[in-house]
């Protein structure tokens, strides 16, 4: 993209390349352990406020390197990506409005507190992602670079976000009330929206962009696997 150029929609370059990638996961509420374990590593105000921040600025740059390499990832931000690239649309506005529906689920299964910390996660990765590309821009990334980096990024904003009891909303949201409420397994259901969004994804984007996206979901999802385990940190 020119680095002049404020929209996030990326410029022709000689390397063809862009992805979709798996959708943000959402943890259950009390996957952090005992409520022994909340009383010891429950976070200060001060602690959520600068670990919400990071995880904003980690997640949203993730966001950009992706819009830079023409690619997307799954879930609602995947869907924001789509009709960004498609019709134009604002990626931020977007991403704020798909994920409205799934909030009532939030607070019924997750409470008032992950309920609103995840509002401002996605409003301000959103507001993000639009402004990062008129404040610092690229002359030229490829599919691969922005598959890997742009992963890596998302996954480790994603898990400092669960870290503190917030996420990136979603479909992750409505996997996980599935799997309480009528024993489908989330995983099955995040895999079955991105699989989806992925054959849409192959009408608006070139079949290497949807290769390179699928490389990023991988790599999103192994920082997740290899970090959000039980019995390892899990702050609440």
């Amino acid at each position: 993209m020119n680095s002049r150029d404020p929209d996030l929609r990326p410029a022709p370059s000689p390397v063809d390349g862009a992805i979709v990638t798996a959708g943000p996961l959402t943890p259950p509420p009390d996957s952090a352990g005992t409520p022994a374990d909340a009383r010891a590593f429950h976070h200060s105000v001060a602690e959520d406020v600068q670990g919400m921040v990071l995880a904003t600025l980690v997640a949203s740059l993730g966001l950009t390197v992706f819009a830079q390499g023409g690619l997307m990832i799954g879930g609602m931000a995947g869907v924001s990506f789509l009709l960004h690239y498609a019709l134009g649309w604002n990626f931020g506005l977007v991403f704020v409005l798909v994920n409205l529906p799934f909030y009532w689920i939030a607070v019924r299964r997750m409470g008032w507190e992950f309920t609103l910390k995840t509002f401002l996660a996605v409003g301000a990765c959103g507001l993000l992602t639009d402004l990062l590309p008129r404040w610092a821009g690229w002359s030229h990334m490829t599919g691969l670079y922005s598959a890997l980096v742009g992963g890596a990024l998302c996954g480790l904003g994603i898990l400092f976000f669960i870290r503190h009891r917030a996420s990136l909303g979603g479909v992750g949201i409505l996997a996980v009330y599935l799997q309480r409420e009528r024993g489908i397994s989330a995983g099955k259901v995040q895999l079955a929206f991105d699989t989806v969004l992925m054959g849409a994804a192959f009408f608006v984007l070139s079949p290497s962009k949807v290769l390179y996206s699928a490389v990023g979901a991988l790599v999103l999802s192994l920082i997740l696997m290899f970090n959000h385990r039980p019995h390892r940190y899990m702050g609440v």
